[in-house]
């Protein structure tokens, strides 16, 4: 099987990832949230760290993507930034390594060894970019997967406030690798159009696995309605 035919239909990957300071950070609530959303039917988990991984490949039995999340001063790369967090996400299990693949910091020649090593183990790559461009070298690079996660997450990607649907359709046309649809999607309906537009795959994250920030939705509609 190719790597990039890991995922045998396309569909919703659920991003179960919660942050040290979040509430749900720690013990086996990640591998819970994996484990509620295969049961309703997704098609892979993307997740943060090495515990998280180690949890979810236990509990589910569909692929993993894995990141770590790292801040390093003076950079703005923070997910899967260097060789060391690679090779924790292979041997914690990950059968996807997902990666910044954007224009930032040489970036683009930085992570050619990244994604020799992992392919060299047998994982996959999901390159994390922001703008047509960097998918487009990402492809060049040997990508397996190209995710939508960092538009308007860079300071020259387009910013706005739902998901970039024009940057999906322009990947969609260019690239030949699958692409996933991932970035303020918040409603089946953005999920469902991103597939229209040509994604292969859609990942969902805080719409469905991060209460705190669902919530906080609900209450800012209720002070405007109120207002």
């Amino acid at each position: 099987m190719a790597r990039s035919e890991i995922f045998p239909v396309s569909g919703l990957i659920v991003s179960c990832q919660a942050l040290e300071h979040e509430p749900l950070h720690g013990g086996d609530t990640m591998a819970k949230m994996a484990r509620a959303a295969v049961q309703s039917g997704a098609i892979g988990i993307r997740t943060n760290g090495v515990h998280d991984i180690l949890m979810i490949k236990k509990e589910v039995d569909v692929p993993v993507i894995g990141l770590i999340k790292r801040d390093i001063p003076g950079s703005s790369v923070f997910i899967t930034p260097t060789l060391d967090e690679v090779k924790a996400i292979v041997i914690a299990g990950a059968d996807i390594v997902a990666l910044d693949v954007t224009n930032r910091e040489g970036r683009l020649e930085a992570v050619k060894p990244l994604i020799a090593w992992a392919h060299e183990m047998g994982a996959a790559v999901m390159a994390d970019i922001s703008t047509l461009e960097e998918g487009l070298a990402a492809e060049s690079l040997g990508v397996d997967f190209i995710g939508t996660t960092l538009a308007g997450y860079t300071l020259y990607s387009t910013q706005q406030e739902g998901p970039d649907f024009e940057l999906l359709e322009q990947l969609c046309a260019k690239v030949s690798v699958p692409v996933v649809a991932e970035g303020r999607i918040w409603t089946p309906e953005e999920a469902a159009k991103a597939l229209a537009c040509g994604a292969t795959y859609v990942v969902v994250g805080s719409a469905i696995t991060r209460p705190q920030l669902i919530t906080e939705r609900y209450v800012k509609a209720l002070y405007t309605q109120r207002a």
